[in-house]
């Protein structure tokens, strides 16, 4: 299968291509780099991997998680919100409340106050979910950041603050 290989220099021509952990061949741009984006999925893959793998002694996911750290920044979010904030689909987030509804976690009332919204809130449990979970997930970016000095960890911050603005105005660099 093209783009695949155990080591990048087992394929003719790929001397300047990276293998990421599963073998996978990075595409390279016109100078030979890797291509930002494809990099980025990458280290977005490899972070979610490692917050999942802190996160499961805790009986927890990073979906689990990020709907209890929204709804601690934004009490009162809508399960549209919710899902859209932590990038699901609406009926992936419905079950996801339910379930932390019947564990404790998060209340919601039983009719809408207005119009057909549930605004959701934590519970004094989901807040000590939050934090041990915060913990681990804090542990994680520690060791991400582990290698950067504070002027590099600012300067990532930065770009990918940019990247990200730059992608959601609409503006490709022209």
């Amino acid at each position: 299968m093209p783009g695949w290989a155990t080591d990048a220099r087992s394929v003719p021509g790929t001397t300047s291509r990276s293998a990421n952990a599963i073998g996978f061949v990075s595409k390279t741009t016109a100078c030979g780099g890797p291509v930002c984006g494809y990099l980025l999925k990458e280290a977005s893959s490899a972070l979610r991997a490692a917050m999942e793998e802190v996160l499961r002694p805790l009986g927890t996911s990073v979906t689990h998680y990020s709907c209890l750290e929204l709804l601690a920044q934004r009490p009162g979010l809508s399960n549209s919100e919710l899902a859209r904030g932590a990038f699901v689909t609406r009926q992936s987030m419905n079950v996801l409340l339910q379930t932390l509804e019947r564990e404790g976690s998060v209340t919601r009332p039983a009719a809408a106050p207005v119009g057909k919204v549930l605004p959701t809130r934590l519970t004094p449990r989901g807040r000590a979910n939050l934090e041990k979970a915060t913990a681990a997930v804090r542990s994680v970016e520690v060791r991400m950041l582990a290698g950067m000095t504070g002027t590099e960890q600012s300067e990532a911050f930065r770009i990918l603050q940019s990247m990200t603005r730059s992608l959601r105005d609409g503006d490709d660099g022209a």
